[in-house]
């Protein structure tokens, strides 16, 4: 695990000349930073302690720069907060403190710069107000060091904290996924397309399948090269160069991401837990229109509060922000949000959700569902085992109410690692808390969702039965066509699951719900009764269906549907359409049939003529049907009983 120093501080309070002094390295590359003497944009060195190579991002102090500042910031581990000797605390000392406190920074000192220009007692007072400062910041316990650039005092005492220091600083638990946050983008001579940043989270290999994001284009890393050396792999916290494979230039800008293929999923919008900071004392209103920084990207957005319409100072809240282009982010990223009128940092925090849902705020249930959003920055700081982790994967879950929850979104709402989200779901699912509905493309759902569409499917049974209340069952595409927006997959298991739960009967090709039972008027009871005498009077002879409505001065819509019943009981049997033969006169003439066979090989027309002076369209008729009930077997114009 690699690690970023930072600087932070007023401008002219000697960043840049103390990283200079520390390890021989200009951060001022630029020329205009050179004949202005002010840093403009992002610089970047190294320094070598005892076998480990810590990188420093030098950050420009002017208040025009801070949005620089931000983009290298977010990538720090450690923060050395400069002041100077002879100014004391400036207003950039206090917005870029504020700025690493929005982000997360938890790690860092502080250096006294130019003491070569204070006398001694000045020096102490400078001390003493530093240290009032920062007593109510993550710098409270913090060492202040004095140093002096230009004598080198100071210096060996900071390079040993320094050595101390790295060894000591464990890696926090990130996502593996590999994000590159873009701060430089530059051709080089004989190389192409090359850019910079700090590795956000993940590892990337030489050769990689990369893609821009948000703009979705996609390229390979040629070559790496790690705070100057080249390698063939890079990990979280490292300053990465990295040659670009089939990208111009202008391709790319700051504050895009590079990352692998189907990783990230770009939004324009974001929900956030956000606090305002007291010390600004400027309210937030409803729908503000304000600076976001994420990562190195800075661009507009407007915040939307859910149960209140303003943000005093010093408060925290849900709030959604909108952008005005697609973000990519992570669980738990960190942000700051700067005013336009007076430009300065106001508030900042950290992303509930990357790839939020949409909330119904009539809901009766909507406040508690915000208040479980924010709960899930409290149930984050107590992932440490497979359990806790899979307890804040369902959790996730649950909140996200998507039945389409791929391995993508599992990672981005979550930040774990491949490995412990793989562990959290194996645990889920086995305890059934988690459905995976389609193992091919890891797709999962809780059992909330896999309930609520199981209760949809009942209802939706229970209404196609309510249309047709004298069929007996429906077809299994009729429940797909009235539940468009379930996946066809998703349907098939939870209708699967309803079946094997007896609440659905198969029968035939088509379901029923189990408690579904056909319930005749009077009007169809008599027509019942009517069609069955006709059929059983007629016995070896049953007249045409269509001659038996027409006596019977019945609606063939209404006669279908008794007629289905009928043929469901079996007291009708379909030997073809438009001929049903009533059930015992069938048992008469199969009896024959089999009578027959006991002394005879074939059988044909003549033969069943002989045993049924039938007419040719019922002799035919019942050939066929017993073809296709497999009780005779057609050689020709033959006939031959099969055994069974």
């Amino acid at each position: 695990m690699a690690f970023i120093l930072g600087t932070a501080g007023h401008i002219d309070h000697g960043k840049t000349t103390l990283v200079r002094a520390l390890t021989s390295i200009d951060c001022d590359r630029l020329i205009e930073e050179k004949e202005r003497g002010i840093t403009i944009d992002l610089g970047f060195a190294w320094l070598d302690l005892d076998g480990e190579r810590l990188g420093i991002v030098d950050v420009p102090g002017h208040e025009r720069f801070v949005k620089t500042m931000v983009s290298g910031a977010s990538g720090m581990d450690m923060v050395m907060l400069i002041i100077a000797a002879d100014e004391g605390i400036m207003p950039q000392t206090r917005e870029h403190l504020e700025i690493c406190t929005l982000l997360g920074v938890t790690q860092g000192f502080v250096v006294i710069t130019k003491k070569d220009l204070v006398e001694e007692d000045f020096l102490e007072l400078v001390e003493q107000e530093v240290r009032e400062y920062v007593a109510s910041s993550f710098l409270a316990e913090a060492p202040i060091f004095t140093v002096s650039a230009k004598t080198k005092e100071g210096l060996p005492e900071l390079l040993s904290y320094l050595k101390n220091k790295v060894k000591k600083l464990s890696a926090q638990q990130t996502s593996d996924i590999f994000r590159l946050p873009v701060d430089r983008v530059f051709t080089l001579k004989g190389h192409g397309t090359v850019v910079t940043g700090t590795v956000a989270s993940g590892f990337v290999h030489t050769a990689d399948p990369l893609m821009v994001y948000p703009k979705g284009l996609s390229t390979k890393g040629r070559s790496l090269e790690r705070h100057g050396e080249t390698c063939t792999n890079v990990e979280t916290g490292s300053r990465l160069a990295i040659n670009l494979q089939g990208l111009e230039k202008q391709d790319i800008e700051r504050g895009d991401v590079l990352a692998h293929p189907n990783t990230l999923i770009p939004q324009r919008r974001w929900f956030l837990f956000l606090t305002n900071l007291a010390q600004t004392n400027m309210p937030i209103k409803q729908r503000s229109e304000v600076h976001f920084h994420h990562q190195t990207k800075e661009l507009q957005a407007r915040l939307v509060f859910r149960d209140r319409t303003i943000l005093n100072a010093g408060e925290s809240a849900f709030c959604e922000a909108l952008f005005t282009e697609p973000m990519c982010g992570l669980f738990n990223d960190r942000f700051v949000i700067r005013a336009g009128s007076p430009l300065r940092t106001i508030a900042g925090g950290c992303i509930l959700s990357p790839i939020p849902p949409q909330l119904n705020r009539k809901a009766p249930t909507f406040l508690e569902t915000l208040d479980a959003w924010q709960h899930l920055l409290s149930l984050n700081n107590t992932k440490t085992t497979p359990k806790e982790c899979a307890y804040f994967v369902q959790a996730c879950a649950e909140l996200l109410a998507d039945t389409n929850l791929t391995i993508q979104k599992f990672r981005l709402q979550t930040g774990l690692t491949t490995k412990l989200l793989e562990q959290s779901l194996e645990i889920l699912t086995s305890q059934g808390s988690l459905i995976l509905w389609d193992k091919e493309e890891r797709l999962y759902c809780t059992k909330a969702d896999f309930s609520n569409i199981a209760l949809r499917v009942l209802e939706k049974s229970e209404a196609l039965h309510k249309k047709a209340p004298l069929k007996t069952t429906f077809a299994k595409s009729a429940l797909h066509s009235t539940l468009q927006d379930v996946p066809e997959k998703l349907l098939h298991k939870v209708i699967t699951s309803l079946i094997k739960q007896n609440k659905l009967i198969v029968e035939g090709e088509g379901l029923r719900s189990s408690s579904h039972q056909v319930h005749l008027e009077a009007e169809q009871k008599d027509l019942k009764s009517a069609l069955l005498k006709a059929h059983k009077d007629a016995a070896l002879t049953p007249p045409n269906y269509k001659d038996v409505l027409a006596a019977l001065n019945a609606q063939e819509k209404e006669a279908n549907q008794v007629l289905a019943i009928l043929c469901k009981e079996g007291s009708l049997i379909r030997i073809k359409d438009g001929l049903y033969y009533e059930k015992s006169a069938l048992e008469q003439i199969l009896a024959g049939v089999r009578s027959y066979f006991e002394t005879h090989d074939n059988l044909d027309i003549a033969a069943l003529k002989t045993i049924f002076p039938l007419s040719r369209k019922y002799l035919v008729a019942l050939l066929e049907y017993m073809d296709n009930a497999r009780i005779t077997m057609r050689i020709g114009d033959q006939r031959k009983l099969r055994r069974t």
